[in-house]
This record gives C-alpha cells, sequence and structure tokens, in this order.
C-alpha cells in the first residue's frame, strides 16, 4: 500500500483568504464572527455568523463561461480560490501534465446544500416570519416553481477544467461530515494505488435567510447576538447552540513515492481514516456515541496507531447542548482518563458545515506546521460533563507528531481523520 503525503492546501475562511491569514488567526486566537453583512438579518433571532470577510466576488477572475452563475453562489467562488492556492504549492506554477498523467489525477470534494431558486418562500423567510408551520407550508405549495440555479459540482467541474484534471471526480455532500469524508476517500484512493494524485476538500456556506432561517428553526443556533465574537462557546457551560460559518479548504494529496520523486515539500502525512453511521435520529447523536467511537477506532486501527501515539484532537465540538458532552464522553471512552489535548477551532470559525471537516484538517495542518495547539476560545466557564483538556483561550506550544480529526454531522454521520508529520512513522 503507498504513503499517503499533502504537498499543497489552501483556505478560504472566516479568518481571512489564504493560509497565512488562517494560520496567523489561529495563531492569535482570533474570532471570525461577526453581524451578517451578506444579506439583512435585522429580523431574524440570529444575527451573527463567520462571514468570509475579505474576498470580492468581482474580483475572482473567471474564465468561464458559468462565471455568472459562479458569482451568485459565494462558496463556489472560495473553492475556486482554495483550490488555486493548493495547486499553486504542490506544483510550483507547472502544468499538472508535467509531473503527472492528467488521466490519473482525480478529484475527491465536499459541498452542502445547493441554491435553490424559491422566491415566495424566500421572501417569507426575509420577512422574519419564522414559524415552522408557516414555512413548511409555504414550502410545499411551490414546488413547481423551485429549480436548482447552481448544480452542486459547478465549481468543482470549473477548477478540473483550468487545471487540466482528467481522472474520477466526486462530490460529497454528507452534512457535517462531508470534508473529512472526501479528504478520506481521496486517501483511500491513493493507498489503494488506483489514482496517483487528487485534489481534495470542501466547500460550503449557509450564511443566507435559508440557512439562517432554517437552523434557527432547529433551535440549533447560537442567539447570543450581544456576544459577537464571543458566541461560539464550545464545551462551555453557557454555550447555546452553534455560529454558522462559511469557506472551503482543498488539499493536493499525492504518493509518498511521487512526492519524494519530484522533490516536493510534505505538509503532512495522510495516517488513516475511518467513518461510520448512527442510524439514530437526524439532529442528536446516538445516545451512547456508538458511532463516534466506531469511528475513532476505525481510523486509528486504519493508521496503526496507538490511542496513546495520538498528540491533538480537532474536536468536532459544535458548542450546542448535546454534541459536546457525547464528544468529550466519546473520547474518553477511546482514549481513556487521560486523553490528550482537545480544542474546538469551531470557537473561532463558526460551523462550516460541508467544509467543516476539510477545514479543520487544515488547522491540524496549522498544529502540526507550528508545533502549536489551536486555542478553544471563549471557553471561560467549563462544564464538568466536557472533562477535556480543552486548551481554553491561548494556543499552547507542545510536541505534536499525531493528530486526530473529528467530523460527527447532522444524520449521524461520523467521520475521522488522523494525520501526522510527514514520516512521523516508520515505513
Amino acid at each position: 500500500m503507498n504513503r499517503v503525503v499533502i504537498t499543497g492546501a489552501g483556505v478560504t475562511s472566516p479568518l481571512g483568504t489564504g493560509k497565512p491569514q488562517f494560520f496567523a488567526g489561529l495563531r492569535e486566537a482570533r474570532s471570525g464572527v461577526r453581524a451578517i453583512r451578506s444579506f439583512d438579518a435585522t429580523s431574524f433571532p440570529v444575527r451573527i455568523a463567520g462571514e468570509v470577510p475579505d474576498l470580492d466576488p468581482g474580483k475572482v477572475a473567471l474564465p468561464f463561461a458559468q462565471a455568472p452563475a459562479l458569482r451568485r453562489d459565494p462558496k463556489a467562488l472560495f473553492f475556486i480560490e482554495a483550490a488555486r492556492e493548493a495547486l499553486a504549492q504542490a506544483l510550483g506554477g507547472r502544468p499538472i501534465d508535467a509531473p503527472f498523467d492528467p488521466f490519473r489525477v482525480g478529484m475527491s470534494v465536499a459541498t452542502g446544500l445547493e441554491i435553490f431558486h424559491t422566491p415566495d418562500l424566500l421572501s417569507h423567510v426575509s420577512s422574519g416570519r419564522l414559524d415552522r408551520a408557516g414555512l413548511l407550508a409555504q414550502a410545499m405549495r411551490e414546488p413547481a416553481e423551485a429549480f436548482m440555479e447552481i448544480p452542486s459540482d459547478l465549481a468543482v467541474t470549473c477548477v478540473a477544467r483550468e487545471a487540466g484534471l482528467r481522472g474520477p471526480r466526486a462530490v460529497n455532500v454528507s452534512a457535517c461530515a462531508a470534508g473529512s469524508q472526501a479528504l478520506g476517500e481521496a486517501f483511500c484512493l491513493l493507498r489503494d494505488g488506483e489514482l496517483d494524485a487528487v485534489l481534495s476538500g470542501g466547500f460550503d456556506s449557509m450564511v443566507n435567510p435559508i440557512g439562517v432561517g432554517g437552523f434557527s428553526l432547529l433551535g440549533a443556533l447560537s442567539t447570543s447576538n450581544h456576544l459577537g465574537a464571543g458566541a461560539s462557546r464550545p464545551f462551555d457551560v453557557g454555550r447555546d447552540g452553534f455560529v454558522l460559518g462559511e469557506g472551503a479548504a482543498a488539499f493536493f494529496l499525492e504518493t509518498a513515492s511521487s512526492a519524494e520523486r519530484r522533490g516536493a515539500r510534505m505538509l503532512a502525512e495522510v495516517l488513516g481514516y475511518g467513518s461510520s453511521l448512527d442510524a439514530f435520529r437526524v439532529s442528536d447523536p446516538d445516545e451512547h456515541e456508538r458511532g463516534a467511537v466506531a469511528a475513532m477506532r476505525a481510523a486509528l486501527a486504519d493508521a496503526g496507531v496507538a490511542p496513546a501515539a495520538v498528540d491533538y484532537i480537532n474536536a468536532h465540538g459544535t458548542g450546542t447542548r448535546k454534541n459536546d458532552p457525547a464528544e468529550a464522553r466519546a473520547i474518553r471512552a477511546v482514549f481513556g482518563d487521560a486523553p490528550p489535548p482537545v480544542s474546538s477551532t469551531k470557537s473561532q470559525i463558526g460551523h462550516l458545515i460541508g467544509a467543516a471537516g476539510a477545514v479543520e484538517a487544515m488547522a491540524v495542518l496549522f498544529a502540526l506546521a507550528e508545533q502549536t495547539l489551536p486555542a478553544t476560545i471563549n471557553l471561560h466557564n467549563q462544564d464538568p460533563e466536557c472533562a477535556l483538556d480543552c486548551v481554553p483561550n491561548r494556543p499552547r506550544p507542545a510536541r505534536i507528531r499525531v493528530a486526530l480529526s473529528n467530523s460527527f454531522g447532522f444524520g449521524g454521520q461520523n467521520a475521522c481523520l488522523v494525520l501526522g508529520i510527514a514520516d512521523a512513522l516508520p515505513t
């Protein structure tokens, strides 16, 4: 089996566009959560989100016939920018067919819900009339007028055309676990020799009236608008829901032998991947954390890594009443009474839904590169039910060779990745 490494990485996030901005935000324990700017949210119970602050859609170069459609879909632009950054780092400006057979370079990418054109429903939501019965009744009255504006794979197709990636392509939409699953599937393709390289990652934005309105109806979002940057509070006793975020991350994965042959810098090694399904309620974790435990154990077994060898866990850590203690119990079930440090970078960027796992994998790259544990900010009164070392409020220097990234999503989707410093483990 092939060893798999990351040789290129790009990101667009509420901390800024580009890996330097993202790393600086983590280093400074800065929050990207602020008042919503992309639409008028004054009539909504939730008026805060983690929006990308510095990407002007009109200035993103789009040499595609689909440019007008792409400019209406911010998450597509987030991915295009992240993918360009990842490819530039991995290839150094060379065309893909210089070091690779383009037909052996694929794509495995995650995204979320698509933009649907539903004029009456959208105006109903935007008006602030957010009662459940009214929304559902309105939605059922107008299915004939609802149509998809922008296909889920349009941005992926455009990146493939621009870069000349001619291998197989998959677009994953498994909710909050999608980003980690996309990376995990890319890892499997490379490890098993099906491909030589894969561009992988995730992109999403639900910071729009339908997204904010829908999650508000579910009671999943923090309504602590007055706290602004302090509203996303994973593991804190005062947490009251997650804060939506948006963005994208992209990674160029290839076999270690390929990277060595062409002298590419290895940013990290993908060591293992595990996934499971709770088969329980759509919006609640399994009562006994069986799915989360199974996914973590599967990832560690796949990597050949003992729990004691893990130096850091990037938690799913949403800041909801149910998720955080459930994840803490699952971690202790796998790692025992002395688990490694755990932090939730959702405290800084919010929950990016379909892009969450990918952007959090980027936070793990930060931890490995800088030998620093990202912080869980806004953690001032830790919930006793979340008995973990959650790296409160400030990043912490540490020796980090192997890290685990957790993604536990709506619908009971679970996906975990094990990443390490390249050459951290013997062949």
